[in-house]
């Protein structure tokens, strides 16, 4: 019993002294325990105010009283009651002198009272084009020409849905602006000219990049369908074409699928497919692409017909393509699939190394990367080549991020504080009572 009293005494205790001490402290206002955060608030008005360009419009018409009229009801309607503003409209001025000068100013209220924060807003005027010009490839020395296969007599295999005349357009409207020159390649005859070393246009054949847009079919001229270069199922061409890719120092860009897989030439095979229907094609299979290495690397031609790719699945892009996409404004899927990925035995068979990776490898397969052709002691590059190693249906946003990746052309925007088309918007923000 005694200890039960005791037990109330020390909780009547207590209890008087948590009413005592709540009677006597002084506890924050609720502004103080969570203020408004008048900076962001300020930023997010402004933006808001400018989600249509409405106030970009209004920094630019300063002596429209119905617009400004609009304006004040805005940021009535906008703001919490209890908020103060002032805003102001500056001209940006790059020459010398007072680089803003006030404009125009509106407010609710002669003071912000003691506490206010301030954001402010570039705006352009609506006549103002903004441009981003890019590096040229070539400008600094090099060649500069870029070769898009373009041939109207052969067909492509591994491009579903697309043919090889309208990728080449997608290419071409993509790459062009990077490169000196691009040259379109229209048919078969043309080629053989670039192979025999006379340029189409009186462009530099030298350090050029050639893509290949017909999948993993290339394209061969007439005067090629015959011995030597029809020797082993066309693989001789192959090496052909990596002996001209070394003397030349092309970058070869296989779009997609296994590189050098077939050639095309609808008149010449004419009445031959590849065994799923497409006409004017030969099979050359897996020992194209070693042909092609074998006459990049010099080596005596061996027909080897092993294969040196693997399906390897759903595969992603490196960190430094993610960082190059946004650059360069270019957004294919992150995640794609390589069924023809090649091993990484062709580095050192061929003297090769990998100068960029646009997707992460998967274990001892590279699904598309840039290799470079460095002989064995030397340390100049001959030759190289881009070889992306997806799945059907291509997307040539990918050979356009692997080349401009490697060759990181500058983008150098336009000015946007040129006199007379930016004006700086300045809101800022005070509590009704003070503190």
């Amino acid at each position: 019993m005694i200890r039960t009293i005791e037990v109330l005494f020390v909780i009547v205790i207590l209890s008087g002294a948590f009413i005592g001490a709540s009677y006597f402290a002084v506890l924050p206002s609720p502004r103080q325990v969570s203020p408004i955060n008048l900076n962001r608030l300020s930023l997010t008005t402004l933006q808001l105010l400018d989600s249509n360009y409405d106030l970009s419009g209004a920094a630019f018409e300063t002596d429209n009283s119905t617009l400004w009229g609009e304006l004040k009801v805005a940021l009535s309607a906008t703001l919490p009651p209890n908020i103060l503003y002032n805003l102001a409209v500056y001209d940006v001025n790059e020459n010398s002198g007072l680089l803003y000068k006030n404009v125009t100013s509106i407010s609710n209220a002669d003071s912000l009272g003691a506490t206010s924060d301030v954001s402010s807003y570039t705006v352009a005027s609506s006549n103002v084009t903004f441009n981003v010009t890019p590096q040229r490839i070539g400008d600094s020395g090099n060649s500069g020409t870029l070769y898009i296969l373009n041939c109207s007599d052969a067909n492509g295999w591994w491009i579903t849905g697309y043919t090889a005349q309208s990728l080449a357009q997608d290419l071409y409207a993509s790459l062009s602006p990077y490169f000196v020159n691009t040259v379109m390649v229209q048919n078969t005859a043309q080629l053989a000219q670039l192979l025999s070393g006379n340029p189409l246009q009186g462009e530099n054949l030298q350090n050029a990049v050639v893509i290949n847009t017909y999948g993993e079919a290339v394209p061969i001229p007439s005067a090629y369908c015959q011995a030597p270069y029809s020797n082993d199922a066309y693989a001789y061409y192959s090496y052909f074409l990596g002996q001209k890719v070394n003397s030349y120092n092309w970058t070869w860009s296989s779009i997609v699928g296994y590189p050098f897989y077939y050639v095309s030439n609808t008149a010449s095979f004419s009445s031959s497919q590849n065994s799923w229907g497409i006409y004017g094609m030969q099979k050359t299979a897996q020992g194209g692409v070693r042909a092609f290495l074998e006459g990049l690397d010099n080596q005596t031609y061996v027909n080897n017909a092993n294969g040196v790719t693997s399906d390897v699945g759903v595969v992603t892009f490196t960190s430094q393509a993610i960082n190059f996409c946004n650059y360069y404004g270019l957004y294919p899927s992150s995640y794609q699939t390589s069924t023809r990925a090649l091993s990484n035995t062709i580095l050192q068979s061929y003297d090769l190394t990998i100068a960029f990776n646009v997707f992460n490898p998967a274990g001892a397969y590279n699904p598309g990367a840039i290799y470079n052709h460095i002989a064995a002691g030397s340390t100049n590059v001959t030759g190289s080549l881009l070889a992306i190693g997806l799945t059907r249906t291509p997307d040539v946003r990918v050979t356009a991020l692997g080349l401009l990746s490697y060759y990181q052309p500058r983008l150098y925007p336009s000015e946007y504080t040129a006199n007379g088309t930016s004006r700086l918007v300045v809101l800022q923000l005070g509590l009704a009572g003070g503190a």
